[in-house]
């Protein structure tokens, strides 16, 4: 069987791994605040990505466009760089708790 610090761990990364856009490992951990900021900061990271794209489908399903005319928006470094910020903090955080699923006391 599974000692309680184990479990703890592995609910805490299954929440992280499932639900690590709305913050619900955050909301598991009692901290209201940060899972709130965690669905605001991913939500405007993934809104202005869409936004800020330099190719919509409306513009290319009927030929209007070609590819070869784009011009990419360099405000979309930003959204990328946070995103990538971002899962590289989801990454380091789920290495933790598997660090500390390993060490769990008997």
């Amino acid at each position: 069987m599974l000692r309680k610090d184990e479990k703890k761990s592995l609910v805490r990364l299954a929440l992280l791994s499932i639900g690590w856009g709305l913050g619900l490992d955050r909301f598991y951990e009692g901290k209201s605040r940060d899972g709130f900021l965690s669905i605001i900061g991913w939500g405007l990271i993934f809104v202005s990505l869409m936004l800020l794209s330099p190719c919509h489908g409306y513009d290319y399903s009927t030929g209007a466009k070609n590819m070869a005319d784009i011009s990419v928006n360099p405000l979309i470094i930003v959204p990328s760089l946070l995103g990538i910020y971002g899962a590289v903090l989801i990454v380091r955080k789920g290495f933790r708790l598997l660090r500390q699923f390993e060490t769990a006391e008997d």
